[in-house]
């Protein structure tokens, strides 16, 4: 028997998990990486402690499931999209730190570009807003900043890459300099309609284009790993953005479909076809996998700070031990008492694009305890998803029948429940919560042969829950309405301080 090794390297772990013919998971290992704060607002990550807890998990996976580099068909990679990597082309060594996805320090950039009229240019390009989100300008920010990077690029000498690319590269010792399409539309630099690298917008945020990796299809063997790194070369058959990974792995296919992953962020993605539709809600236009030359779209909302309000109320305020904990402690009252968290602590994202908003709380009286704080906070993940769907919706004219779900932060009953009263249509969680690696292993599996076609995936039926709403209308736009008032308390708070 073949199996599949998917690599999903996330913003704050790196994963690997071997997968069986049916989709069913033979071994797992997962590393925690740091995050490293050097200014309020920055967020950065060590790059080679990035690929060695990534080669030390796909290694720790392959032994657990008994599986031999000869008997792994394929791997495919998923990763944290838009985080920002530099590194020398000779010797393979980054020039700095990674600069994470979550990373504020080019708002005044974004400013910039906007009152010089550009915005316009770069989302008909891109399908993307002017936000620090994205790759582009952290990259420029790296030129302008690092010392002699700028001259060493246009020497020739240095490579940029998101995190899929730096992975290549270490797996196949320095051979390989690509991307997949699905990652290449996160930067600000790749026009999604005629799939390629923009050289008007490249040369608008001054990136040499001999800079940027190669961009291959997100299924199709790429290359191979050097033989030393698991003793066996191994192809690459799959690349996708995390995001657009879950989207395959929870085989959101056809137009109209939608998923929802709940992990350190929460990312709603609707499949639309062949067709980039345009956005006139705040959401955004992505290419969600390439197959050969055929590029499928999908519209999508990005909330920045999710499962790590979680983490926020376990190591930031110590109400929670563990982040299993918050459900039981939310679970012990009726409801939110009241208050209302918006956890914007990295800015708002889809539909707001605030990147001056900051985590406000608000709503608290005498008799607010820990309990009424740690239910505000789930619910806050479930209101800002309502956000996004009523945009989406709206953009797409298409009305939601049912929301599929993955990431961690779906094994929660009470925000799964709470999510499907606060959208007013199922919640459907499949028992496997990892949809992004799996979608990174259909992927490789499709591009490798391991598969002959998409059917052969859709074969086996999977197991899963469906939570109802429980609310009526009119409960339900009354909390909305109570979420927007706070949302709009927290918004530009920071201008004129960042």
């Amino acid at each position: 028997m073949k199996f599949l090794l998917a690599l999903d390297q996330g913003t704050t772990s790196s994963r690997a998990i071997v997968f069986d013919g049916s989709g069913d998971a033979r071994g797992v290992a997962q590393r925690e990486t740091r995050q490293i704060y050097p200014e309020a607002g920055w967020v950065e990550q060590d790059p080679l402690e990035i690929w060695q807890t990534q080669c030390e998990c796909a290694h720790q996976a392959l032994a657990s499931a008994g599986v031999t580099p000869g008997e792994a068909a394929a791997i495919g990679i998923t990763n944290q999209r838009e985080t920002t990597i530099v590194w020398d082309r000779r010797t393979g060594d980054p020039i700095c730190n990674a600069i994470v996805w979550q990373d504020r320090r080019t708002a005044a950039l974004c400013e910039r570009l906007k009152t010089q009229g550009l915005e316009a240019l770069f989302r008909g390009r891109t399908g993307l807003v002017l936000d620090p989100y994205f790759s582009g300008t952290k990259l420029r920010w790296i030129l302008d900043n690092v010392d002699g990077a700028r001259r060493r690029a246009e020497a020739g000498g240095l490579c940029f890459g998101t995190v899929d690319s730096w992975l290549v590269w270490k797996l196949t010792a320095g051979r390989l300099h690509v991307t997949d399409a699905s990652n290449a539309s996160r930067t600000l630099l790749f026009n999604i309609h005629i799939g390629d690298w923009d050289d008007k917008l490249l040369g608008l945020l001054g990136v040499p284009r001999s800079m940027l990796p190669k961009v291959v299809a997100s299924s199709g063997v790429a290359g191979e790993t050097a033989p030393e790194v698991f003793g066996g070369a191994i192809p690459i058959a799959g690349i996708a953005g995390d995001q657009q990974a879950a989207l395959f792995g929870q085989r959101c296919v056809m137009p109209g479909m939608v998923k929802n992953t709940y992990g350190t962020g929460c990312f709603m993605l609707m499949h639309t076809g062949e067709r980039a539709v345009d956005s006139h809600k705040g959401l955004l236009t992505t290419v969600a996998w390439r197959f050969g030359g055929r590029r499928e779209f999908a519209l999508e909302g990005s909330v920045f700070i999710a499962g790590a309000a979680v983490q926020w109320l376990r190591d930031g305020l110590g109400v929670i031990r563990e982040a299993r904990e918050v459900d039981a402690l939310a679970a012990s009252v009726p409801d939110n008492g009241g208050v209302y968290v918006v956890p914007a602590f990295a800015g708002l994202g889809a539909p707001h694009w605030d990147p001056h908003a900051r985590g406000t709380i608000l709503g608290l009286t005498r008799g607010s305890t820990s309990a009424h704080l740690a239910r505000a906070t789930l619910e806050s993940i479930a209101y800002q998803t309502a956000d996004i769907l009523e945009a989406m919706q709206a953009d797409s004219g298409i009305a939601l029948r049912e929301l599929r779900v993955d990431g961690g932060a779906a094994r929660s009953d009470l925000l799964m429940q709470f999510q499907a009263d606060i959208l007013g249509v199922p919640v459907v969680r499949p028992n496997l919560l990892e949809a992004t690696a799996l979608g990174a292993a259909y992927l490789a599996g499709l591009g490798s042969g391991y598969w002959p076609d998409a059917a052969a995936i859709d074969a086996p039926e999977k197991a899963h829950r469906v939570f109802q709403p429980r609310l009526g209308d009119a409960e339900r736009g009354q909390l909305r309405a109570e979420w927007l008032r706070a949302v709009a308390r927290a918004k530009d708070w920071a201008r004129g301080v960042d």
